[in-house]
């Protein structure tokens, strides 16, 4: 590479992305199978790829979901380019994209006060679970798989779970190859759904959204009703939510490490008691 190769950000297409989700790999991501296909068409426009000449070595998105809330993620750099500016520079060309919304990110705590020196404020932990799930002896009652005559409640469901109105991400979420997608129904209403996904590394659930802890255990004993033996499963909690994690602990999944939940404005308004797993942490 020419040492007089210029530096320049751009937006970055589907195919970059590809490249992104390797380095997130490479960084013990654990990156779910088809995320970057229903990631990127979120908000195309989010995605910012810089490089070295013609060669990609930083990254970073920032969903727009709405007017008024965004989700930063994949800030990267390739390990080979660290430490010369490319990340930071990547970072200040993409963050005006989010304009005057609020942004929310989950930050590594070693992270936190650069985050901090951006405006961010912490929110409350996330914490990552993982490990072999026991699995459920007999049929679970009251869930079932999700179908298309289920989307538009699905849609307005978890419009109470998260920030934004979410619908076209949902619908790619809910219907991309290798995933399995569960609704909890009482009375012929909704009352949780959840999505699992095989990775790199086994499996991941997320969102795992609920009325009650018996209906999220409902929900997390139906996704992982199919699997052998030593199966691995991870998923990412909100560190409030304590039923949350006594659901997982019975299950026999582990606390791992955890990330900080941050935001550059007021913390969004959410039914966050029905919030026993995020989605992402990438996209929120």
């Amino acid at each position: 590479m020419n040492s007089h190769d210029a530096f320049t950000v751009s937006t970055a297409t589907l195919e970059d992305w590809y490249q992104v989700a390797e380095w997130a790999d490479g960084e013990g991501w654990n990156v779910g199978d088809g995320d970057v296909a229903c990631f990127h068409p979120t908000d195309p426009a989010g995605f910012f790829i810089g490089r070295l000449g013609a060669r990609p070595v930083a990254a970073v998105s920032i969903v727009n979901y709405d007017d008024r809330y965004a989700v930063l993620g994949h800030y990267l750099t390739d390990p080979e380019f660290r430490g010369r500016g490319y990340g930071l520079a990547t970072w200040k060309a993409a963050f005006p994209h989010s304009g005057n919304r609020t942004v929310g990110l989950d930050a590594m705590p070693a992270q936190r006060a650069n985050y901090e020196t951006h405006g961010f404020k912490a929110a409350h932990d996330t914490v990552h679970f993982a490990g072999s799930p026991a699995r459920p002896t007999g049929p679970v009652q009251g869930v079932a798989p999700v179908t298309p005559e289920h989307a538009e409640a699905l849609a307005a469901y978890d419009r109470g779970c998260f920030p934004a109105d979410r619908s076209g991400f949902v619908g790619r979420w809910l219907t991309a190859p290798g995933r399995t997608a569960r609704v909890r129904l009482r009375d012929g209403a909704v009352a949780g759904y959840g999505v699992i996904r095989p990775a790199g590394r086994g499996h991941r659930i997320g969102p795992l959204f609920a009325d009650t802890p018996e209906d999220a255990a409902a929900l997390f004993d139906g996704l992982v009703g199919h699997f052998g033996p030593g199966e691995e499963v991870s998923l990412d909690i909100p560190g409030t939510h304590a039923a949350s994690a006594d659901l997982l602990t019975s299950r026999g999944l582990a606390a791992q490490f955890h990330t900080v939940r941050m935001y550059t404005g007021p913390v969004p308004e959410t039914a966050e008691e029905r919030v026993f797993a995020i989605t992402t942490l990438e996209l929120g």
